[in-house]
């Protein structure tokens, strides 16, 4: 003989709408864009806009991209027209078509976007003529493609390396230049890997 179950009541059915309307919302939150972190402040003012997992492009007067700076936040400050970077990565592509790259723990684009100031551990490389540098504050003027910095820098171009005071680089025309209280060391030609480099006083420095 079978028997007829009874029919579920009314708080039974809004318990169950109730478990598939939770369901629902768990099933669609990992869909839900994550909302942004807290506005950024600065000594500079409150900023107008921020970009996260940013990638900005320029442009020079001829049209040709010329520099891109990648960072996981830029910050646009209205007050000073100034652009901060969050561990910025720069690609600086001279005329030739060379490309240049930079980063360091921050970033500054001046207002209007030039000069780009790297800040922290800063490092410029130069894939094509393998060589690196290492200071603590460089700067970029993008109108005329000079590179250069006030601290101490150090210059490595495999197997030899050299510090100065002051380092300037002309990336359109390829040249690099290390000044002031130069010293470097060189291996001596057909040298064995631990031998003894000797050491050479330079002012002038262009691979």
């Amino acid at each position: 003989m079978l028997r007829r179950l009874p029919r579920p009541t009314f708080r039974v059915w809004l318990f169950l709408l109730l478990v598939a309307l939770g369901g629902l919302i768990a099933w669609l939150d990992p869909w839900q864009t994550p909302t942004p972190g807290p506005v950024p402040t600065d000594e500079a003012g409150e900023p107008d806009y921020y970009l996260e997992q940013a990638q900005l492009t320029r442009f020079d007067a001829s049209g040709r991209a010329h520099q891109r700076l990648e960072s996981p936040r830029l910050v646009h400050t209205p007050h000073d027209d100034v652009t901060r970077a969050v561990t910025p990565l720069a690609h600086l592509i001279d005329r030739e078509g060379r490309l240049w790259i930079a980063n360091a723990i921050e970033g500054r684009l001046g207002p209007s976007g030039n000069p780009l100031t790297l800040t922290g551990e800063a490092r410029l490389l130069a894939p094509e003529e393998r060589w690196q540098l290492d200071t603590e504050i460089l700067h970029f003027d993008s109108n005329v493609g000079h590179a250069w910095s006030d601290t101490p820098a150090l210059l490595q171009q495999p197997p030899q390396h050299m510090r100065g005071e002051r380092f300037d680089a002309w990336i359109h025309d390829n040249r690099a230049r290390l000044t002031d209280n130069v010293r470097g060391h060189h291996p001596p030609e057909g040298a064995q890997p631990g031998q003894a480099a000797e050491a050479v006083n330079l002012e002038d420095f262009t691979p």
